[in-house]
């Protein structure tokens, strides 16, 4: 076997990597309320303005803003209110001098308002409201609470009332103005834009109802090793269940991805390589769990080179744990091999697996990981040349969020269960100290 175990640093490993991939996988169209967590494959452009209309922020009243000019609490303003403005209705009251509409959050304003006063700084005074068939009389002074909950109007324009404004608005105050949030024609989403709940949302508010993305990638998930047994098999001495299969699954399932188990895989060289070319052939990333390590029985580097070019690319990330992982290509397709121990296995594959399963769908930009500030509880010792990513968990602390180690070797599964983050020790530092400030990467 040729000695390929020479480490590189992450971010070079995984540049590596991802210049090998160079096609993005087809499109397809799909309604845009499933779209959540996919990735658009052309641009998105707005139909039409957003809001279609002049709206209202507030509860309150839609005036001319100059009649407002000047007005406090020791000398308000008096405007007449001509009529309401119904919530799902056109506003077809025309204001003048003087003249007020009463509205609603989210309602309509009429093309003579500029503004809309809040019902918090007005007060109802003397006049006729007609309600119905009945009229209201309203005298001046009235309670405090109809400055909060204006009294109810009828449609008709038949009525009349007045109220005092103490606080001046200026043009455009409390009003959504046409296309303020979206323009007619604007790209309100670029191609390779991973789809979040605000962004199926601005899309339906745009009537926007299906959406061209990626294809999901196919994850092609293979586990090796004599001690390796099915989950649901109890296990004999010696024997392990197989941990690596399903954390990878869901984490690729996370980013997109769509995993098919290839089952467990004896400690075989033909077996091993006929299982990972039925494999690679039908999906459109390939993993492979142990047989990492540097050892006369692992044979994944050489599976890998026989699969096809250019190969293996390299055997050995500077991290711990999971320094013996091998990235590798085949095609245009990327080929993992991750150590078998399940905290490595998963951490090397959220180094490299998930950003080339986004990659995959034409992803620009990785969509950006929890990461939180936390005051570090004890030291945590490292070596320089290599980063370190240790578990930890969160509580909150005097100053903050307070992140505790959890030490454990990288083959036992509960040091992550137990744990809500991963504190990462940069590559150039020997380690961090009790009560620096570290960045915690959320789970």
């Amino acid at each position: 076997m040729p000695e390929f175990f020479n480490v590189l640093p992450p971010d070079e490993a995984r540049a590596l990597l991802l210049a090998q991939l160079t096609a993005v996988l087809p499109p397809e169209t799909i309604a845009t309320e499933d779209a959540l967590g996919r990735v658009t494959a052309t641009p998105l452009t707005a139909p039409h303005p957003l809001p279609q209309f002049r709206r209202s922020t507030m509860d309150g009243y839609a005036v001319r803003a100059a009649d407002t000019y000047g007005a406090s609490e020791s000398l308000p303003a008096f405007l007449q209110v001509i009529g309401e403005i119904p919530m799902g209705q056109p506003a077809h009251l025309h204001l003048q001098t003087g003249q007020a509409a009463l509205v609603h959050t989210g309602g309509m304003i009429p093309d003579t308002a500029d503004a809309v006063v809040q019902v918090e700084h007005t007060q109802v005074i003397g006049g006729q409201i007609a309600v119905g068939s009945e009229q209201l009389a309203v005298s001046s002074g009235q309670s405090p609470n109809l400055a909060v909950s204006p009294p109810p109007i009828s449609q008709s324009p038949h009525f009349l009332y007045e109220i005092e404004v103490f606080k001046a608005v200026a043009v455009g105050q409390n009003v959504l103005q046409v296309g303020e949030d979206v323009g007619q024609g604007a790209e309100i989403l670029p191609a390779g834009h991973w789809l979040r709940p605000q962004d199926v949302g601005g899309l339906l508010a745009l009537g926007i109802m299906q959406v061209v993305v990626a294809r999901r990638p196919c994850v092609g998930i293979l586990a090796t090793g004599d001690e390796v047994i099915p989950p649901e098999q109890a296990a004999g001495p010696g024997q392990i269940r197989d941990i690596n299969s399903y954390t990878v699954a869901g984490m690729a399932r996370q980013a997109g991805g769509i995993p098919i188990l290839g089952g467990i895989i004896p400690d075989d060289f033909e077996a091993l390589y006929t299982a990972a070319a039925d494999l690679l052939a039908t999906c459109d990333m390939l993993v492979l769990s142990a047989g990492s390590s540097v050892s006369v029985r692992d044979m994944t580097v050489q599976v890998i080179e026989k699969l096809g070019q250019p190969g293996v690319l390299l055997h050995g990330v500077a991290t711990r744990p999971g320094k013996p992982t091998i990235v590798g290509a085949v095609a245009g397709k990327p080929v993992l091999g991750l150590p078998g121990n399940p905290v490595s296995a998963m951490i090397q594959f959220d180094m490299f697996g998930v950003p080339a399963i986004y990659r995959l769908q034409g992803v620009k930009e990785l969509p950006r990981q929890g990461v939180v500030w936390a005051r570090l509880s004890q030291n945590i010792a490292s070596e320089s040349g290599r980063e370190d990513y240790v578990p930890a968990r969160l509580n909150d602390g005097p100053d903050g969020l307070l992140a505790t180690p959890v030490f454990g070797k990288s083959n036992l599964i509960y040091t992550l269960v137990n744990a809500d983050g991963l504190i990462k020790v940069p590559l150039n530092k020997n380690g961090l100290q009790a009560g620096e400030w570290v960045h915690v990467r959320i789970f």
